[in-house]
């Protein structure tokens, strides 16, 4: 009887930890990337940009991918007219040229990135890391915010869009 009841809560458990993984997995435990970008509210042009560039279904892969995120008002400093027209189906490659170079491969955390002068983009160039203060710059984007986790990666939020040269 006591086996069988041992048997029985064991279960019991394992039913509360699956519902509770399933329930994390829901609200935001395990969104990939996209998810988190997107949900944020503060991405919205980016994930515009992503979804023009065909780059979602590779940003929801596996990875892991490091983002450097520009938020909507780093967009919105751009000259005007920039995003719509990079957004034209015949600016795509630009496009792609572009957001390819806020990624990184693997999933590099900010006590790692100030270790770093520079770090190789999926783009294929690589973007300049300097750390002055405390303070750490890629390209010449301030980081905002670490750290925000990812089911497949990380992102760094960055106040600036930062080009390919």
């Amino acid at each position: 009887m006591f086996k069988k009841i041992c048997a029985s809560f064991t279960l019991v458990l394992a039913s509360f930890a699956f519902v509770a993984t399933a329930h994390a997995d829901h609200h935001g435990m395990k969104k990939d990337i996209v998810d988190v970008a997107a949900s944020n509210g503060s991405f919205n042009t980016l994930v515009a940009a992503v979804k023009a560039a065909g780059l979602v279904d590779t940003l929801k892969g596996d990875g892991p991918f490091t983002v450097f995120a520009p938020t909507d008002e780093a967009f919105a400093k751009l000259p005007e007219g920039t995003v719509e027209m990079l957004l034209k189906p015949e600016n795509k490659d630009k496009l792609v040229s572009i957001l390819t170079y806020h990624v990184v491969a693997g999933k590099v955390m900010a006590a790692d990135v100030v270790k770093l002068d520079s770090a190789e983009t999926v783009q294929g160039q690589k973007v300049m890391i300097t750390v002055k203060d405390g303070a750490v710059q890629v390209d010449n984007a301030n980081v905002v915010m670490t750290d925000v986790k990812a089911s497949n990666g990380v992102i760094h939020v960055i106040d600036s869009v930062i080009m390919p040269k």
